[in-house]
């Protein structure tokens, strides 16, 4: 079992904590000492209170899901001989309620635009089918309950 960690800070400051006027603006710090700026999402807590360039628990959630998808994605492509020059990918998340009545990301689709070079270039019958493999593999996809889509470009 491997174990992966990641530290989020919040200082208060000076600001007044009681009025729920404060930033929610703080610091992601992950194990290899990436450091990313993290705030509440302004679709949730209005502006100023909220830093709309900064990455809300939203987006990360949504890029994690991408992310380990095109680490699988490149990894069984590149053990079946398809050589991969770019992969990007636009991924959207979708809010909705849960049958509690709590909001969560009830959809994320993701949208990933991969080019090759080489003598072998996938079919999209075998671009459709590793893409479905990186899902069945992905462990972010494999650890939520959210529907996770996948619209290759």
């Amino acid at each position: 079992m491997t174990q992966h960690t990641a530290e989020v800070l919040w200082v208060r400051g000076d600001q007044n904590f009681f009025d729920h006027k404060y930033s929610r603006k703080h610091v992601l710090r992950f194990d290899g000492g990436a450091e990313v700026q993290g705030s509440s999402s302004p679709h949730v807590v209005p502006i100023p209170f909220s830093d709309t360039a900064a990455v809300d628990p939203e987006e990360a959630f949504i890029s994690a899901l991408s992310s380990c998808h095109m680490l699988w994605f490149l990894d069984i492509a590149a053990r079946r001989g398809f050589r991969v020059d770019q992969y990007s990918d636009s991924a959207v998340g979708i809010m909705g309620k849960n049958p509690a009545g709590k909001w969560f990301i009830s959809v994320v689709t993701l949208r990933p635009d991969v080019r090759y070079s080489g003598d072998k270039i996938p079919t999209h019958a075998e671009i459709t089918h590793m893409h479905h493999q990186a899902h069945e593999e992905c462990f972010i996809a494999n650890s939520v309950k959210t529907e996770v889509h996948c619209e290759p470009v």
